[in-house]
Parts: C-alpha cells; sequence; structure tokens
C-alpha cells in the first residue's frame, strides 16, 4: 500500500513539474510567437495590396479576419494583465518596504530609550562627550553652559566636534573661578599645614583659562569663515573655590558631578624650600583639585518630577551665579570693590 501511494505521489509530482516547465516554456516563448505571428499578417497585408491574386484570395475570408483580430485583443489583454500584475506587485513592495521601515524606525526608538542615559543615571565623562557630539551634530541650534575649574574638559572634546560640523548655530557659556583674586582652594599648604594663597598658581590657571577661551573662539570664527554655522563664546568669572560642574545641553539637560580629588604635589613656584619629599612629608606643597574622570549625574526635562526639579534648581543656580559673575580678565590685580571698579 505505502508503494502505491508513494508512486502516486511521484507521478502526481512528475506531473505538476512537467506542467511547471511547460509553462516556463511558454512564458518565455509567448512574447517570440505573438511578435512572429504579427510580423506575418503584416508582411501578408502588404503583399495582398500589392498582389492580385493574394488579395483577391483574402478578400472573402471573414473568419481570418476575425481570427487575426481576436489574436491581437488576446495580446493587448495579456499586456493590459502583465501591467497590472507589475502596478500590484510594485504596490506590495512599497507597502511592505513601509512596514520594514516602520519596523526599523521602532526597534531605533526603543534602542535609543535604552541606550541612551537616563535621568539620576551616572554617566562618564566620555559618555557626556558622545551627548555633546549627537546633539550638535543633530540639532540646528544648541546652547552649551559649563560651571566648572578651567574649562579644559569642556573645550578639549568641543573643540575636535566643531571641526566637522555643518551648518549649525552653536551658543557656549563658560563660568570658572576668578584666579585673579587670592584663593585658599586650590593654593598651599604652608609649612604650619595650613592652606594659603598661591599667586603664581593663580597666574597659571589664569593663562590656562584665556587660552581656552581663544580656542573656542578661534574654532567658532573658522566655522563662521568656511560658512559652516555660527556661534558665540563667552567666558564669565567669580570669586569661588571649584566644587561643582555642571554641564547644561539647552534647557533640557544638565550633567553635574563635583571635584573629589585633591591632590597635594610638589609646588614649582617654591623649589628652594622644604617640599613634600621630605622623610616627615612637611613643606610648602601644592594643593590642586582633579575632577577630569568624576562620575556625572544626568538630569533633564523628560525624566520624571525629580528629574524636573533638579534640572530646574541647578538652572537657577547657574543663571543666578552667571548674572553676577565679571568678565574674564587676564592678569592678576587688586580686589574688586562692590560697586564693580
Amino acid at each position: 500500500m505505502q508503494i502505491g501511494v508513494w508512486q502516486g505521489e511521484l507521478v502526481s509530482d512528475t506531473r505538476s513539474s512537467w506542467i511547471s516547465r511547460l509553462a516556463v516554456g511558454w512564458g518565455r516563448a509567448e512574447s517570440t510567437v505573438t511578435k512572429v505571428l504579427l510580423f506575418s499578417v503584416f508582411v501578408l497585408g502588404l503583399v495582398a495590396q500589392f498582389v492580385k491574386p493574394v488579395g483577391d484570395a483574402l478578400q472573402d475570408k471573414v473568419y481570418l479576419g476575425g481570427a487575426l483580430l481576436t489574436v491581437v485583443g488576446y495580446v493587448l489583454y495579456a499586456e493590459v494583465q502583465r501591467l497590472n500584475a507589475g502596478h500590484s506587485a510594485q504596490r506590495a513592495a512599497e507597502e511592505n518596504l513601509q512596514t520594514v521601515t516602520r519596523r526599523l524606525d521602532e526597534e531605533v526608538r526603543r534602542l535609543n530609550r535604552v541606550l541612551a542615559p537616563r535621568a539620576g543615571e551616572v554617566v562618564t565623562p566620555s559618555e557626556l562627550e558622545e551627548q555633546f557630539k549627537t546633539v550638535l551634530e543633530t540639532r540646528g541650534d544648541v546652547r552649551l553652559k559649563v560651571l566648572g575649574f578651567t574649562g579644559e574638559t569642556f573645550t578639549d572634546p568641543l573643540v575636535r566636534i566643531l571641526q566637522g560640523l555643518t551648518t549649525r548655530t552653536v551658543e557656549l557659556r563658560v563660568l570658572v573661578p576668578d584666579f585673579t583674586k587670592e584663593i585658599e582652594v586650590p593654593g598651599l599648604v604652608g609649612m604650619d599645614g595650613k592652606a594659603c594663597d598661591a599667586p603664581h598658581f593663580r597666574q597659571d590657571l589664569v593663562d590656562q583659562i584665556v587660552r581656552y577661551e581663544g580656542r573656542l573662539k578661534d574654532q567658532i570664527e573658522r566655522m563662521e569663515y568656511d560658512g559652516r554655522g555660527t556661534g558665540s563664546v563667552e567666558f564669565r568669572v567669580l570669586h569661588m573655590s571649584p566644587s561643582l560642574k555642571l554641564y547644561f545641553i539647552d534647557n533640557d539637560v544638565v550633567y553635574e558631578g563635583i571635584y573629589d580629588k585633591i591632590v597635594l604635589r610638589r609646588d614649582p613656584g617654591h623649589a628652594g624650600l622644604p617640599s613634600q619629599s621630605q622623610p616627615n612629608g612637611s613643606g610648602v606643597r601644592l594643593l590642586d583639585l582633579l575632577g577630569y574622570d568624576s562620575l556625572l549625574t544626568r538630569w533633564s526635562s523628560d525624566g520624571g518630577e525629580q528629574a524636573q526639579k533638579m534640572l530646574l534648581r541647578r538652572r537657577e543656580l547657574f543663571e543666578t551665579l552667571w548674572s553676577a559673575a565679571h568678565g574674564l580678565s587676564t592678569g592678576l590685580g587688586a580686589p574688586l570693590q562692590p560697586d564693580g571698579s
């Protein structure tokens, strides 16, 4: 019984295969056969026009004319069917493409939600740099505001990013401590172990800040000269010790961190005095703050009520300090008077 069934299936498969091959063969030959037939009719009609016996022979062949009209109608019908099938296939392909595109777009959005930093999440400085790059490359108008030490960790990556921007408007605001005034942190730790001012170190910090401001302004000028966008750079200073760092992206996101590492090292400005290298660790040492690798907390307007509250408070803090700050000075000077003179 199983052999009979198998033989029946084999015969059925053979018949289906033979019909399929015949259909494929006719599909390939149909166009050629039709063209030959129509060309033969054309030649026959042309000959009948000039050869009287042939014309007389065809004059009463009504059935032949009807058959030829039937052939022409078939050809036209087949062509219309082919065009309809082509349009249907095209519409189906377009619908499939739209479906795939929607799915890809949904998947990209999902991945962005998964991979993008969330409100309250801790990120590294390198991840912050990637956020700067993404925003500057995808938005046409960007405002970045920074509260920091000297602006080094902001300037270095931003200059690299700005070099590749096209058609952007960028506004940069950087608020740093006023190192033209006496300050103890950063400063010196004296022979008695107490903090005091370090004028030469403050001058080095002022020079660094001026240099970072110049690099950013130079890059903005290059953008404008090359027709790649416009921008502005403004540095302001306020007499305070660096402790908090803030990075704002427009008014939507803020990254906050602290300068959480203090180093005591040899002070080149007091090379002739007892230094930290002495066995008892006494001497004049430079007290410096580091925060280039500090982790940052992200707060955003789309992160819920708590995140919005934190963003608003940090924004108010920055705007208050920015309004009270002064323009950048290039050298150490006398203490600023309350009237601003």
